[in-house]
């Protein structure tokens, strides 16, 4: 197989610079094409990016790399939208504008995976903290896969007309740097899409498989602070203060009946309190409690009740201790939040075709959907921007590995978990192949 794929890279280099992009040779087969490439160039690149991740919104060498390889394939490149983003633009002919995404922070999180090019990075956060850093989400997939997009593209430029756009997003993991881009111009300053694609490889899909349906696939996700004022005393004396701590342990049992009481027992909600700090002592009752929540739904209508209920509640339990209005407890909603993100029925069911007709009807994974995770791709196809969109998933883990674990081998690494990993060359190469396929069919200079 390795002399086969040497063959193939030998006869398919022409492809990879920008100045072959132009000639009329015929392009090599694509997944071969991919093979090639992944062997010469994108299997360095992955593990590059793997070992130097970078936090969200500190991801300036991660973009630096990705806007290097794009202007090397061909396409015009700004960079620093929306703080670290990158923008690409390769306008060959008339024709619909397409936009593909990959997101590129890391996690702070030791990594703990086993792979011999594990990461022992450590950068200092937005909050000025020094973390340590891994790619615990796959995001070193999605930007090497969408540099092995762009040079296919470069490469077939006689086979599609039209607009090709290219995002390298920050801080998808705090779910704000889809929303800079956007409030830093991305659909003003550039060709504003007529459809828009990103991907997720999943550690919960064999590879080999895709994932993609109809509707949502995507929760809204609100971070929520809740800061309880009270009045410290000394332990013995509770009577002489107001304990914040009871009063948070308060709203957190009654924060539980917004779900179970007022949301349509069919309407998926989430109100998980994820951290309740307060006090330094064993006999101070402390002036402050600081809770952190995350709230999830999948509409509007639950969303606004979620974020109406969390407040009503937590400054009525304030009243209900005899607080003062001064000091009734603050419910602060963070910028990091985004909607929900649904699948354009229309262009899910035209992908789909392609994918069914490249890799045969048995790709699809169909499992169903589990959880109520975020993505902030949301914002790049939110009802206002009349940009239809879809988002799949391409599968990152071997079946043997699932094969393992329900004979009572190890687990499956989770998402976000420091013993995350996936397979590189299975992950980047089917994604490449399954985003060009899709990207050469909407900008098919045939249509």
């Amino acid at each position: 197989m390795k002399n086969l794929l040497a063959l193939a890279a030998t006869s398919a280099l022409f492809w990879i610079t920008p100045a072959a992009a132009q000639t009329a040779t015929p392009s090599p087969d694509l997944a071969a094409s991919i093979a090639a490439d992944y062997d010469n160039a994108l299997e360095a690149l992955f593990i590059d990016f793997h070992k130097n991740p970078e936090l969200s919104y500190k991801e300036v060498r991660t973009a630096g790399i990705i806007a290097g390889k794009w202007r090397e394939a061909g396409f015009a490149v700004t960079e620093k939208i929306g703080g670290t983003g990158v923008v690409a633009v390769m306008e060959n002919g008339e024709g619909p504008t397409l936009m593909l995404r990959a997101d590129m922070d890391g996690l702070p999180l030791v990594e703990d995976s086993g792979l011999d090019y594990m990461s022992t990075a450590r950068q200092v956060s937005i909050d000025g903290e020094e973390k340590p850093v891994m790619h615990a989400c796959g995001h070193d997939v999605h930007i090497t896969s969408l540099i092995g997009t762009a040079r296919q593209m470069a490469a077939r430029k006689d086979q599609w007309s039209g607009t090709l756009m290219l995002i390298a997003q920050p801080a998808e993991e705090r779910i704000g740097g889809a929303r800079l881009m956007m409030e830093d111009g991305l659909y003003s300053r550039f060709p504003k899409p007529d459809f828009a694609m990103a991907f997720h490889v999943s550690a919960d899909t064999p590879t080999g498989k895709l994932a993609l349906g109809e509707g949502i696939n995507y929760s809204s996700s609100d971070s929520v602070d809740i800061i309880v004022h009270g009045v410290g005393a000394h332990g013995a004396s509770p009577h002489r203060g107001k304990d914040p701590i009871v009063m948070g342990a308060e709203i957190i049992m009654a924060l539980q009946t917004i779900v179970s009481r007022e949301i349509a027992p069919l309407k998926p909600a989430v109100v998980t309190v994820g951290s309740f700090h307060s006090g330094f002592k064993h006999n101070i009752i402390s002036d402050r409690a600081i809770m952190q929540l995350t709230v999830r739904s999948d509409d509007a209508e639950t969303r606004a009740k979620l974020l109406e209920g969390i407040k009503r509640i937590a400054t009525n339990v304030g009243r209900m201790n005899g607080l003062p209005e001064d000091k009734l407890p603050e419910v602060l909603v963070s910028h990091e939040s985004t909607p929900a993100n649904y699948n354009d029925a229309a262009m899910t069911q035209r992908v789909k075709g392609v994918f069914a007709a490249r890799f045969g009807e048995d790709v699809f994974d169909n499992k169903p959907r589990e959880g109520m995770g975020a993505e902030d791709f949301a914002y790049f196809v939110a009802p206002n921007t009349d940009v239809p969109g879809v988002y799949f998933a391409v599968g990152g883990t071997p079946q043997a590995d699932f094969d393992r674990e329900a004979s009572g081998g190890a687990p499956v690494p989770a998402h976000h978990s420091p013993f995350f990993k996936v397979a590189p060359r299975e992950s980047v190469t089917l994604g490449t192949e399954a985003m060009t396929a899709a990207a050469l069919d909407y900008l098919s200079s045939q249509d």
